[in-house]
């Protein structure tokens, strides 16, 4: 079976439903191009925001992850969060603007691709999100903002992807779990 190698980012706010996505699209790519060995090499997952971006140190974190997915050019890789989330963290934490077009240059020969992930700009909808967060990770309440807050960075997000090189595709978590977001992120990277 020809292992078309994608590499697929997985942008938007917090809270938008990307991990969960993520989970389901490993869930179909790991095991379909899984060596059949005891490491799941099928797909490589990578949480980038580990606290990092916004910070001094988010474009060499975004350099260094960028040499990994260069280097791993024979299986699939899925981040989470990448240098549109740089960008929107620098503008609203720091009122830096970020040009992330050398990056896209480095993610286009690589043939990347962004799952932006959005949902309804609906305060009581990021409400429950924010509770259902801090229910599994109560540290995270050190950094929780306001519902407007999340939705802010929503529409920063909405605004850089206009300027992306890559394709990409925009689909609606609002309602999680929907499969049919999932077969649309599998059409879109032409898996389905």
């Amino acid at each position: 079976m020809k292992n078309p190698r994608h590499k697929i980012i997985f942008e938007g706010a917090e809270l938008a439903g990307k991990s969960y996505l993520m989970s389901q699209v490993y869930e179909f790519i790991e095991p379909k191009y899984n060596s059949g060995g005891k490491i799941m090499d099928g797909c490589h997952w990578f949480n980038c925001d580990v606290g990092i971006f916004g910070t001094k140190f988010g474009e060499v974190a975004l350099e260094k992850y960028l040499d990994l997915m260069e280097a791993i050019n024979d299986t699939n890789i899925m981040i989470e969060k990448f240098h549109l989330t740089e960008a929107v963290y620098q503008k609203l934490y720091n009122n830096k603007d970020f040009d992330f077009s050398l990056f896209e240059d480095r993610l286009q020969k690589i043939k990347a691709k962004i799952v932006l992930v959005t949902y309804a700009e609906d305060e009581t909808l990021v409400e429950k999100r924010l509770k259902d967060r801090l229910d599994l990770y109560p540290h995270y309440d050190r950094i929780a903002q306001s519902p407007s807050d999340y939705i802010k960075q929503q529409q920063l997000y909405l605004e850089l992807i206009k300027q992306s090189k890559l394709d990409y595709i925009q689909v609606d978590a609002s309602e999680l779990p929907n499969p049919s977001i999932v077969e649309e992120i599998l059409k879109f990277l032409q898996e389905k």
